[in-house]
């Protein structure tokens, strides 16, 4: 999945306006949010050890989570990084591209409208409930920055539109009305604020009738093939559905506020923070010196050393394709240089951009966890195992190019290796520190994360001084909002569409289905590998895993699958659609940064697409690999 403008490049290099003042005050906001996401959480666990705590302290820090999903996705939206189906920058430049980015665009502005509108009578009916997060402060000051956030997203989202074209930013306005328009007419009854459903009787609100959703829903596909954003397509659908049913918008934002609550959420934009951080550093450098002295002798040495340092890098990028991005100008010269082709050394780094997501504390693993109510220290452990194994075959592909290539090996030597972890050992300890913390019962996930971010920012800054507070961190701070907001601003609407899908009941409609064709376990596997498969080529990992993982988890248990080894199933197929178009995120990432077709970077990962394909059926069809530790541990 990419952005029709290629979501990772600098906003310098496609001409993006930062935004004058406005984004000064963005930036200095996020530099805010996310240094009080990362203290709170310290200051807990140091209160602990005295018996107490901050008042309202784990609340502030769920709502802080809010206030960074919807800072990130205006900052995405003003760099025209919104996640989107890549189908719209592969049209035809042209007449045929502008009405695609205006229908885009008319579709993406529509749905944040709606959006906004609605969540303009969710405030209003919270303030007449009067709840509060912790003495004196309302809820609804925290939930008002829904509606304002969906309205700033669809003014962003007119003024990118309309730098494109004017007749694309005429479109987006008309969405913005159209949207404004729907979502004004709605009735709301506030008879029950937050079940999943709020009952409004059978007449439908969708124009129409009832009956027209499908062409609704149709539409919305269009929209999104055309380069609507992935979040416009997910939360267009939920209002659809919910408004054929009598049932206002406003459930949506319900659903999206009592997600940005779950205990554990926070644990990703501080991840992702702590991996922002380091590619940003001259930490990329530093665990390159170190795997190259380490493991640089072996036969494809270079070859094995971007699989761990890549997989180093995604455990706490999540895959949003940072790694490809900070590790690709190193890596890439590196392997031409040591005698590999390039297209081989094209399909390697393409393919070990995900490498890594299986691996503690890998954001799609606790995702994961929250959507499918699975422990998140099993899932870690489950995935070490797994994870291992699709890092070793890759190596092990690249070993066997070497030998095939005879690419020639330096020798060993022990000073260079010593000097190289010397320099390196803040960041080789840092995977320590985390897991450490986490699994000691020093601290839960969110303070693990927490302890991550304030160690890399320390080293970075104060130890290495690679960056500096003045230069560097309100620019890292944004482009970590931006990183985490497109994928949270995703997960806040998908989560409408999982409500409307339980509510109707699809989980056990499918698992009815499934039942009739499919009688033994063997099957039903190989059928979850191919239906996973299709998902990869559709959806992005953290959309699919709020949309499709709900309806697989009742269908695990039917078939006497361990919800472990079922979530890590999943997350592993679902590694695989990095490379499979039309949304293979690493495939575009590659494109761009080293400037190749994409047709050519698709072909050069087709070999390391079928090593790990092989590998995933490995991981399905021999379970022990995912259950093993977590026996031996005693946890199952």
């Amino acid at each position: 999945m990419s952005g029709s403008h290629d979501p990772a490049a600098p906003a310098e290099a496609r001409g993006i306006d930062q935004g004058g003042r406005l984004g000064v005050f963005e930036h200095g906001l996020s530099v805010l949010a996310l240094a009080l996401l990362t203290l709170l959480p310290i200051i807990e666990i140091v209160l602990r050890r005295f018996d107490s705590g901050v008042p309202g302290g784990t609340p502030f820090v769920q709502h802080l989570t809010l206030v960074v999903a919807l800072l990130g996705g205006a900052l995405a939206a003003r760099d025209d990084r919104l996640l989107a189906l890549a189908t719209g920058a592969l049209l035809p430049a042209g007449h045929v591209a502008t009405v695609a980015k205006s229908l885009g665009a008319f579709v993406g502005a529509a749905v944040a409208g709606l959006l906004a509108r609605a969540g303009v009578d969710l405030v209003r009916f919270e303030r007449e409930a009067g709840r509060n997060i912790t003495e004196g402060v309302p809820v609804w000051a925290f939930q008002v920055l829904l509606p304002l956030g969906f309205a700033v997203l669809a003014w962003r989202i007119v003024r990118t539109a309309y730098r494109s074209h004017v007749a694309a930013g005429a479109a987006a306005l008309l969405g913005v009305l159209a949207g404004g328009w729907l979502g004004a007419g709605l009735p709301f009854n506030w008879s029950a604020p937050f079940s999943p459903l709020i009952e409004q009787g059978p007449q439908a609100m969708l124009p129409g009738g009832p009956d027209a959703y499908l062409w609704w829903l149709g539409a919305l596909f269009v929209g999104a093939v055309a380069g609507a954003p992935i979040f416009a397509l997910l939360g267009g659908a939920a209002a659809v559905m919910f408004l054929s049913e009598g049932v206002p918008g406003s459930a949506i934002l319900i659903q999206t506020y009592q997600l940005s609550t779950k205990p554990t959420l926070a644990s990703i934009p501080l991840f992702t923070l702590v991996g922002v951080l380091l590619a940003e550093g001259g930490a990329p450098q530093r665990l390159l010196r170190v795997f190259r002295a380490l493991f640089g002798w072996f036969p494809g040495g270079t070859a094995v050393v971007c699989a761990l340092l890549c997989a180093f890098f995604t455990v706490f990028t999540g895959g949003s394709g940072v790694t490809i991005l900070a590790l690709g100008g190193l890596l890439f010269p590196a392997l031409v240089k040591d005698g590999y082709g390039e297209k081989f050394s094209l399909g390697l780094l393409t393919a070990s951009g995900s490498l890594g997501l299986l691996l503690p504390p890998a954001l799609p693993l606790i995702l994961y966890g929250i959507v499918a109510q699975s422990p998140i220290e099993d899932l870690f452990i489950g995935g070490i195992v797994p994870g291992v194994l699709l890092i070793g075959m890759t190596a092990g592909w690249g070993i066997r190019a070497a030998v095939r290539m005879k690419v020639a090996r330096p020798a060993f030597a022990i000073s260079e290796a010593g000097a190289a972890l010397w320099a390196a050992k803040w960041e080789m300890a840092l995977p320590i520190v985390i897991v450490g913390s986490l699994f000691s019962g020093f601290a839960t996930t969110v303070e693990a994360a927490a302890i991550g971010a304030l160690y890399a920012f320390f080293t970075q800054v104060f130890v290495h001084r690679d960056l500096k507070i003045g230069r560097d961190i309100g620019r890292v701070a944004a482009e970590c909002s931006s990183t985490v907001g497109g994928v949270l601003l995703i997960l806040g609407v998908a989560v409408g569409l999982t409500s409307w899908m339980i509510d109707a009941d699809v989980p056990g409609r499918l698992l009815e289905l499934t039942q009739t064709y499919i009688s033994d376990r063997f099957m039903f596997l190989l059928a979850l590998n191919g239906f996973l498969l299709i998902v990869g080529c559709l959806m992005d990992i953290f959309s699919a895993t709020f949309v499709v993982a709900p309806l697989l988890v009742p269908l695990g248990l039917a078939y006497d699958v361990h919800p472990v080894h079922l979530g890590i199933i999943f997350i592993a197929n679902l590694e695989l659609g990095y490379l499979t178009p039309p949304v293979g995120l690493n495939l575009f990432l590659a494109s761009y940064r080293f400037k190749k077709p994409l047709l050519e970077v698709a072909a050069a990962s087709l070999p390391m697409l079928l090593v790990l394909a092989i590998g995933v059926l490995v991981i399905t069809y021999v379970p022990w690999l995912t259950t093993g530790l977590l026996t031996l541990m005693g946890r199952i």
